[in-house]
């Protein structure tokens, strides 16, 4: 086990020794996991390192078994930021003390900053070097609106927006995602807010347009590590030590304004000159790329380079201005000492983490990355099963450019037979049916038939056990479809089918329908339960029942397998958007009646 362990660490190796199988182990740490959450979100002071570090172990404990329905980027951008959290949050032993705030945490905020600007930055620079010719055509969200895994009905509307628009919405997307980014680090606080409300704003058409679980929600989340204690009404140190004398806050203004200016200016022309930006006759904005591949990756590599120093430069920056508020600020050589010791302990976490996270960052130029030191490789390669820094390029490749695949399974009593079709909660399938909004749940199921849909059954074994269980009538895969049309036993033969989605036009003759489709082809020929070639392929990719478990539990915990099944029983009733707005809803109550007394003081 130990052996094991270490190559996949995960709690579900526990589960014997709490007398549960592998499917309950898994069962239990996401209903643990959720309700400590809930905990954490309702009662203040348990928001702390512990508490974090529990739920962090408690999420890799599922990452690791989740295989191909949690590797998502969101899931490892989860991970890198729990683990973050864990440092950033407090460590607050002693509960019935107030949290205090520490000159420090600047130190911490900045890592997540750093994080921030990894993950917009690579998305963005991927969209380019993956040249895919919707991205370098500007004609991305003309296939995207239609072609995302779970669009919501604004989707509909968006993707029926004049191609000019959509084209402009393109160059604002790799101008936010780019170079925006740099001004994360902006000592000026009008360009780091600038910066802010760029990325709220693409998050925000993006939540309204598309259904991306939590994603957009952990971005913003991650955004507010460029927010100061302005926005949050928490006295600064500096009001209570006096502000700039008047003569030189006019000159520090005077200095910040010219450079705001000299930065818009910039941001403007080369948006501009680089997308070759034109008014025409009709008040329309015509867009190309003005530069090409060859251009891209010249500059890459310098400005992968610069990304490191800005980065290394800013927190240089956030250490000297901490140490310097330490020594001016602090009462007493025992005071100063003891925030000293802090400060260094969370600058050597801050430049650790710096250090190993440029080994992801710099594989957006594979040359670039082959000149990272040895020794820093070797850093992130020992930790990089726990996924403390990744590498990120969120839409790397449009899909969908001729319309969107979507595989139809359906099931008979007859290959001659009338075939009935299995609808899914939330992707197309009915034609007649909107759209949903299920943001942050995430569908998992939903989604692989996305991604089953752009390849073939061969290489989507989960797809062909998923037949096997339609085939059997597995209640538990049953209850992850809309509806069952075999619900006094299961059918005989399954198969399916390739059609191609498209959204109906504005002047569709049929203004109930949302979408319109046409038969491709086969994607998987009709089988039944007993067919050789089923039983083979799932023998061959372990995936069949008589494929035994090496581990049993050592003794059967009745007790709290019923505890499980009750609460699954009863989180079933109402459904998974539903379940999940309803514990923020009370979460935010708790805490709005408490009057946020877990508000902490200075230290």
């Amino acid at each position: 086990m130990e052996t094991s362990f270490a190559e996949r660490p995960t709690l579900v190796w526990f589960g014997p020794f709490l007398g549960l199988d592998v499917q309950s182990m898994v069962e239990f740490v996401s209903l643990f996991g959720l309700s400590l959450s809930f905990i954490s979100l309702v009662i203040v002071k348990l928001r702390d390192t512990l508490c974090f570090a529990v739920l962090w172990i408690l999420y890799m404990s599922l990452y690791q078994i989740g295989q191909t329905f949690l590797w998502f980027q969101w899931d490892i951008l989860l991970l890198e930021a729990g683990f973050l959290t864990i440092v950033v949050a407090p460590f607050n032993l002693m509960k019935w003390r107030p949290i205090a705030q520490y000159h420090h945490d600047r130190i911490k905020m900045w890592m997540v900053r750093w994080l921030l600007f990894r993950f917009m930055f690579a998305s963005g620079v991927v969209k380019l070097t993956s040249i895919c010719p919707t991205w370098w055509q500007l004609t991305a969200l003309n296939y995207h609106f239609e072609s995302q895994c779970i669009p919501t009905p604004l989707a509909w509307y968006a993707h029926h927006l004049p191609e000019w628009l959509h084209k402009l919405g393109v160059v604002g997307t790799l101008v936010i995602e780019i170079p925006v980014p740099f001004l994360f680090f902006s000592p000026i606080r009008s360009l780091k807010m600038f910066s802010f409300y760029c990325q709220i704003l693409l998050q925000l058409l993006i939540v309204l347009s598309g259904n991306f679980c939590f994603f957009n929600l952990l971005t913003v989340v991650l955004c507010v590590s460029l927010l100061d204690e302005k926005h949050f009404a928490v006295p600064s140190k500096k009001a209570k030590h006096g502000a700039l004398k008047e003569g030189e806050s006019r000159i520090v203004c005077f200095v910040s304004r010219i450079l705001e200016f000299f930065v818009y200016s910039l941001l403007i022309y080369y948006t501009v000159s680089l997308f070759s930006l034109k008014l025409m006759p009709d008040f329309t904005i015509e867009s190309r790329i003005a530069f090409t591949n060859m251009d891209l990756h010249r500059v890459l590599g310098k400005t992968l380079q610069a990304s490191i120093y800005v980065g290394a430069i800013s927190l240089i920056g956030v250490v000297l201005v901490t140490l310097y508020n330490v020594f001016k600020e602090r009462n007493g050589i025992f005071q100063k000492l003891r925030a000293t010791v802090a400060t260094l302990f969370f600058t050597a976490i801050a430049f650790w983490i710096f250090c190993i996270s440029t080994v992801p960052h710099s594989t957006l130029d594979p040359e670039f990355n082959s000149h990272v030191w040895p020794t820093v490789q070797r850093w992130h390669n020992n930790f990089d099963k726990y996924h403390l820094v990744n590498s990120y390029g969120l839409f790397r490749k449009m899909t969908g450019v001729g319309g969107r695949p979507e595989v139809v399974i359906e099931g008979s009593d007859s290959v001659k037979g009338v075939w009935k079709e299995y609808h899914f909660l939330y992707k197309p399938g009915n034609l007649s049916r909107m759209p949903p909004f299920v943001a942050p749940h995430q569908p998992r199921l939903d989604w692989q038939m996305w991604f089953a849909a752009l390849s073939s059954y061969q290489q989507n074994s989960w797809f062909v056990s998923l037949v096997n269980r339609l085939l059997t009538g597995q209640k538990e895969v049953l209850d992850l479809l809309a509806e069952n049309p075999f619900p006094n036993k299961p059918p005989t033969y399954i198969r399916a089918n390739l059609y191609i989605y498209r959204y109906t036009s504005n002047k569709s003759k049929n203004p109930s329908n949302w979408w319109t489709r046409k038969k491709s082809g086969e994607y998987l020929p009709a089988i039944t339960k007993d067919d050789k070639s089923l039983v083979e392929f799932l023998k061959t990719h372990g995936l069949s029942d008589v494929v035994q478990v090496k581990t049993g539990p050592i003794f059967v915990n009745a007790q709290l397998l019923n505890v499980l099944s009750t609460v699954r029983s009863w989180a079933q009733q109402v459904t998974a958007p539903v379940f999940l707005w309803s514990l923020f809803a009370v979460s935010s109550m708790a805490n709005w009646l408490s009057g946020g007394s877990g508000r902490g003081h200075v230290n």
